[in-house]
């Protein structure tokens, strides 16, 4: 399932665009302001953002652009109350994708959505192998192998291996891990993770192998 960021302060909107994406079978978070818009826009899980132009604490264009210097190409689709064609000039060279004026139709808001994530998809190569340091994974075949030696994994196991495999080096939260493998909201109360992050680690970390697995206190979880 497409995972989205919605950076909105206004709840009428927001909400409105989180409905209708999840009428379309695509996920969303919020983030309420233009300084947590920033922060969240950098976690590696989002497939596409939807952006505000007029927010507090970091206008819209200025978050798009410190994306952009830091190397981060989620695909943004800016949405403003400013519709004419020298605001929109501006949002697009700022680094946005597409730009939308409100008020909109919903359904033309998702679908401008699912056109950004096509092209996304249509642009990425294809990967068929994971490598962090000895540990490499096969997406075709679904098989892994330590060094010389082959992983036995359960499928649950498989998917938590190639979510963190694929942003090597960076923090996993928690939520990141849940929402991304299982699909589902996060639930603070389960220890769901913690254990399949155990039984994995016994598979991937043995006994005089350096550690690929770590564990990140109070944050979350970390291969490489």
């Amino acid at each position: 399932m497409p995972h989205i960021l919605v950076i909105e302060d206004d709840e009428i909107t927001a909400r409105e665009i989180v409905l209708e994406l999840a009428a379309h079978g695509i996920s969303a978070d919020r983030a309420h302001d233009g300084l947590q818009g920033l922060l969240r826009a950098q976690e590696p899980h989002y497939d596409a953002i939807t952006l505000d132009l007029m927010l507090p604490g970091m206008d819209g264009l200025t978050l798009v652009k410190q994306l952009r210097e830091r190397g981060i190409a989620t695909p943004v689709l800016m949405i403003s109350a400013l519709g004419d064609v020298d605001e929109r000039v501006r949002g697009l060279r700022a680094g946005g994708d597409d730009y939308l004026t409100k008020p909109f139709a919903p359904d033309e808001m998702a679908a401008r959505i699912e056109v950004l994530l096509r092209r996304q998809r249509q642009e990425q190569p294809a990967q068929t192998r994971l490598r962090v340091a000895d540990l490499e994974l096969d997406m075709i075949s679904r098989t892994a192998r330590r060094g010389a030696r082959e992983l036995t994994l359960l499928p649950t196991e498989y998917r938590l291996l190639e979510f963190m495999m694929r942003y090597p080096g960076q923090v996993m939260t928690r939520a990141m891990i849940f929402e991304s493998v299982w699909g589902l909201r996060f639930d603070p109360g389960t220890n769901l993770i913690d254990v399949h992050i155990a039984r994995l680690r016994r598979k991937v970390d043995n006994e005089g192998e350096p550690s690929l697995i770590r564990t990140m206190r109070g944050s979350g979880y970390r291969l490489g």
